[in-house]
Formats: C-alpha cells, structure tokens, sequence
C-alpha cells in the first residue's frame, strides 16, 4: 500500500513537474517566436526601406541616362554641319560642348575637345604588318633621346606624345626627353606642363628631361637644330610634338626621323637657315646622301601623328615653302637647281624672293667634299626625271585672243581655252622631243604626264597620258616656235582658238607664246 501510494505521489509530481516544464517550454517559444516576429517586422522594414532606395536610386539612374545621349538612339542636331569637325563625328554633344569644340578646333586646327577626353596613357589600334609582330631586336642598342618640337599645341596632345614616348620605349634605352617649345602664347604650355614633366621625372628618374622655350618664333630647323645640341644620346629621334608612339616604334612619317647624333654634329646635317617645315626634308636627304651617309626606311616602327586640318602660326605659307626649297636648291642642286623654279612656275632669274645668305652653308658642302647632286640622281634616285631637255615652261597664251590653254575637266580629255590666270591648270611645259604637257608635270620616269595631242577626226585637241596616246596612234609631237603657230608633225593641224573655243583646224597664222623660255628654239 505505501508503495502504491509514492508511485502515486511521484506520478503526481512527475505530472506536475512535466505541467511546469511544459508551461516553460511554451512560454520559451512564444517569447521566440515574439522575438523572431519582432526581428522579421524589423527585416521587413528594413527591406522594405531597401527597396525604395534602390527605386530612387533607379530613378536617378535614369534620369542620368536620360541626360546622356545615346548616339545611336538621340542625337543632337549639328549646328555647324559645314565644319570639317563634325562631319564624322560630334552628333552626342550639345549645342553647349558643339560650340566649344569647335572653337578648340579653329584654335588648334584638330579635335582637340576629344583629346581633352581620351586617357593620357591610350592604346593604340595595331597597323603594323602581321609579318612585323614575328620579329624580334637586340637589347644591346644605343641609348636614344626623344625630341618633341612644338608651338601652340594642346596640353593634352603634348602630355600623350610624352607619355606614349616614355610608356612605349624600354627603359634601359630611353636616357633623355628634350622639349623645344618654338614660342608658344598657350599658357597651359608653361605651367601647368611643368608640372606634368616634374610628375614624370618622378615616376621614370632614369630619364632626363628637358624643356627649351624660344623667345621668339625661330621654326622648325632652328628648333631641331637646338635640340640636338642640348642631346646626349647616342642616337636622336626627332620628332612633332603632336604624335604617339606605338610598341617597337621609330619614325616613318614626313618630318619624323632618327638619326646617329654623332653624324648629325659631324656633317652638320640640321639647317637652321629654314624657317617652316617646307623644304629642310628634302635638303636633309640630299645631305645625307651625298655627304657620305644613308637613309633607310623601317616599315615596322609604326608613328601616330595628327594631321592638322589647317596650319595656325605659319603666315605666308607658299612663301615659307618656295624660300626654302630655293634656299636648298642653291645649296645641293647644282646646274639642276632651276627645276624647282619649274615646279614652282618661278622665273629662273630675278624671282623676288629672298633666300637668305647660303654661302657658309655652300663652304661646308665643300668642306665635306660631298658628292654632286648628277651623283645623287644616278646613284640614289635614278628614278627622279631630271626635266634637263625642257625648253619651255609657264602658260601657253593664245596672241590673237589673249587666252590660254587650260586643262579643264580631268574626266573628259578635253582642254579648254581661259582667261589668263597663270595657276597650275594652265601650266605648259615643252620639251626639246616636241611633247607638249598641259597641267602638272610628274617627277618620276615611271609616271604619265598629259601630253595635248590631236588625230584625224577630231575637232578639238586632246589630253591623254603620253604612252596611252602614242599606242591609240595620236600626235603627241608639235612644232613650236615662240610667237608662232602652234603645229601637229603627225595631222599637220595647227590649235587655235575660234569663238573662245580651243579648235583643230589647217592652220590660219595664229600665233602663240608661252609665258617663260628656258634655252632657246
């Protein structure tokens, strides 16, 4: 009996202790669940406050793009679509950024806006022959010192052409960057240039850099000319300040080269009697050639460089190009100096423009003992027409009408009789064999001049390539006296002109000149 009753006791306090348990228990999981309520109320808030950020943020992202324009979806309209500078490009800019940009253009002659924009340290696309990028250069080089010429350029373009120079060459060759700023008025150039050139010097301290700033404008020549005295490098790459380099560079375009330093000094190649970029290329390769050196051409260095759309400080640019080229001619050309008085129609004798004093630059030629220019174009340039059996040269005028014979349409074979305006369409030269050209005359052999020619069956005088006319069975050859009439040896015609028109006809007297003789005929 008493063992029945303490299993009743203990049934009974395992029962009330299984109560309170219990009663634990589910007080443990409602406060829980009251808590994980709480905690889910809170994350839903919280997501819930989530969410509309990411709206508003979804918002302005939108109105973000709604401001940017997509070029391929709107597109603003061009308000000077007869700019050189908005024909391929600028239709996602703004009337605002269309009229700064062209301002920066006319100011310096290229897109510099979009320079402004582009990353200093660009890529550039590949152009260079498949062929190229098998080959392989020898670490032993010589060092090599960069030379950046340059006048009221874009910051930007100088900057990239700095960098490309100093990102692109290895570095156990590059020893020197020299800058000759030709008198630049950009003040961007001054300043604010310095401090990029400190900030590169302090990324690259094996490089020595230099900046040169003319007091006055002396030009292209003189400046590389003073570059290359303030060089050390074994070897100089000269070059303009609007350029970029690509991975195993070297020049290989106009006004671009690399040569020995020690060459340069020796045979005084760099003339600083030229004033613009016009003509010292021509007497460099002239020089070089005839005073012992060579030129080579590598078409694996690959040079970026922007071409200006018009030129911006250089004033009287056909003057600045007959100076120079005449200044060379008198220097190296010898008794063949005149063919660029022919190129530019220029009068062999009193011309009118002053070349300068050459007369220490003809001591130096002979100093070097330097070979004849006849020596150059039979051993360097055997190709170049010498033009040595012209007789004539200058406008063809017709006495009678006081009109001249003018190329006219290159399309139609035709040539035309005009007032007298002495251009090249007019020009004439006319050789000792009795081909008469009309228009430009080529420099090489290999290239076709337009002879004027006549045949049975025309009425008028033609323009053909000289061999194409020759194998259709055309006169090529004229009989010509100055002053006279002007005669076909193959149709007996004479050109003359009837109504304002150029005619083939039986000759009737008309006479003609041409505007300046070179021998006598």
């Amino acid at each position: 009996m008493r063992l029945l009753r303490w299993k009743k006791r203990i049934r009974l306090v395992g029962g009330i202790v299984f109560i309170f348990c219990a009663v634990a228990f589910l007080k443990a999981v409602y406060q829980q669940l009251t808590e994980t309520k709480s905690h889910t109320m809170k994350s839903l808030h919280q997501l819930e406050s989530s969410i509309k950020k990411l709206e508003q943020l979804k918002g302005s992202e939108q109105k973000i793009q709604d401001q940017m324009v997509d070029p391929n979806q709107k597109k603003h309209q061009i308000i000077f679509p007869q700019s050189a500078l908005f024909r391929k490009w600028g239709d996602d800019l703004s009337e605002g950024d269309q009229r700064k940009a062209l301002a920066l253009f006319v100011k310096y002659g290229y897109n510099s806006f979009l320079s402004d924009r582009l990353p200093l340290d660009r890529a550039l696309p590949e152009t260079r022959d498949p062929r190229c990028l098998l080959k392989s250069y020898p670490q032993d080089l010589p060092s090599i010192g960069v030379l950046l010429i340059y006048q009221n350029e874009a910051l930007s373009v100088v900057q990239r052409a700095i960098r490309s120079v100093v990102d692109h060459t290895p570095k156990h060759l590059l020893k020197e960057i020299i800058l000759v700023d030709d008198h630049s008025s950009n003040e961007k150039l001054k300043e604010e240039l310095d401090m990029y050139l400190k900030l590169i010097e302090e990324q690259n301290p094996s490089v020595r850099i230099v900046i040169m700033r003319h007091k006055e404008h002396r030009g292209l020549a003189y400046s590389r000319a003073s570059a290359c005295r303030a060089a050390t490098a074994d070897v100089v790459a000269i070059l303009d300040g609007h350029i970029e380099v690509q991975e195993m560079w070297s020049p290989s375009v106009l006004h671009t080269f690399v040569a020995n330093r020690h060459f340069i000094e020796e045979i005084g190649v760099l003339t600083e009697g030229m004033y613009e970029n016009h003509g010292e290329n021509v007497e460099l390769g002239i020089h070089v050639w005839t005073c012992g050196g060579s030129i080579e051409i590598v078409p694996c260095s690959r040079i970026a460089h922007i071409e200006g759309y018009h030129k911006l400080y250089v004033h009287a640019v056909g003057l600045a190009q007959r100076t120079d080229a005449l200044r060379a001619a008198e220097v190296w050309m010898d008794e063949y100096k005149h063919n660029v008085n022919l190129a530019w129609n220029l009068p062999f004798k009193d011309h009118g423009i002053d070349i300068g004093d050459v007369s220490e630059r003809k001591k130096f030629r002979e100093t070097l003992q330097c070979n004849t220019f006849k020596w150059y174009l039979d051993n360097v340039y055997p190709r170049l027409d010498p033009w040595d059996n012209l007789l004539a040269y200058g406008a063809m005028r017709n006495i009678n009408s006081n009109m001249c014979i003018d190329e006219g349409s290159g399309d139609s074979h035709t040539p035309v009789a005009l007032t007298c305006y002495y251009y090249q369409p007019q020009d004439s030269f006319y050789r000792s064999t009795g081909e008469l050209y009309i228009g430009d005359i080529k420099s090489h052999k290999y290239e076709q001049n337009q002879c004027l020619t006549d045949s049975d069956g025309n009425e008028e005088p033609r323009l053909y390539y000289c061999n194409e006319a020759l194998e259709k069975g055309m006169g090529i050859y004229w009989d010509f006296t100055q002053g006279k009439q002007l005669k076909n040896r193959l149709t007996k015609r004479c050109v003359e002109v009837i109504n304002s028109k150029l005619v083939m006809q039986k000759c009737t007297g008309q006479s003609w000149e041409v505007q300046k003789i070179i021998k006598a005929f």
